[in-house]
């Protein structure tokens, strides 16, 4: 049985990776800041009040592992917010990089010693990161928060190789949340299986790369 973490558990994408997750026999640990009724119903073992952003929350999550090893780290949780030339609210793009970029990167070197040797560690990105991919300009703050988080997924494909751990940057597709309002091309039980599905497929030979849910490989 595989011990898999998902931050950002309690709704969305992250809700219906802890569903999926469970009913293929993984002990799940689904960490959030606040649970949700839908999450709490799961029966799987739920760790609170942890914000991704913090250290003191991130060194708690850690001392409620110790003694176990986590074979998937999925890192998802993350955070939308508009911003459009002119009317720029710079604040909130700082709080898309600590969030989105930061915060994988902080839970995965906190987690690190109880990651196993060859477990696999996935960050939940988005095609919107991509540069060569943006066609259409604005959301300054979630675009480059994203293609932060790219990088950093990059980077720890490359500091972790030696002990076998592979690492991806994994884009769910647009997807119906709250946080796009309800608007996309797939709902969150189908993104949740493709992303399940690439983490399935990862390792060594193709750890830091950016994959789409429907498994196709996307540009930087």
């Amino acid at each position: 049985m595989h011990n898999t973490l998902v931050t950002g558990g309690n709704r969305g994408i992250g809700l219906e990776l802890v569903r999926q997750l469970k009913e293929k026999g993984h002990h799940v640990l689904a960490v959030c800041r606040t649970p949700s009724q839908q999450l709490l119903a799961l029966d799987v073992e739920v760790i609170a009040d942890i914000d991704v952003t913090d250290d003191n929350d991130i060194q708690r999550l850690l001392h409620q592992i110790e003694g176990r090893e986590i074979d998937y780290l999925i890192n998802n949780a993350g955070i939308l917010k508009r911003n459009r030339l002119g009317d720029i609210d710079y604040d909130s793009v700082l709080q898309q990089f600590v969030v989105n970029a930061m915060g994988p990167l902080r839970v995965t070197e906190k987690l690190l010693p109880v990651l196993a040797d060859n477990a696999k560690v996935g960050i939940v990105t988005s095609r919107m990161g991509s540069i060569e991919d943006n066609d259409s300009g604005g959301s300054y703050g979630y675009r480059m928060s994203k293609a932060a988080a790219n990088m950093a997924a990059k980077s720890l494909a490359v500091d972790l190789k030696d002990r076998g751990i592979s690492v991806a940057a994994l884009h769910p597709g647009y997807v119906k949340t709250d946080m796009t309002d309800h608007q996309g091309y797939v709902d969150a039980p189908q993104a949740a299986a493709g992303l399940i599905q690439r983490m399935e497929a990862l390792n060594l030979d193709n750890s830091g790369g950016f994959w789409h849910a429907d498994g196709a490989l996307l540009p930087w």
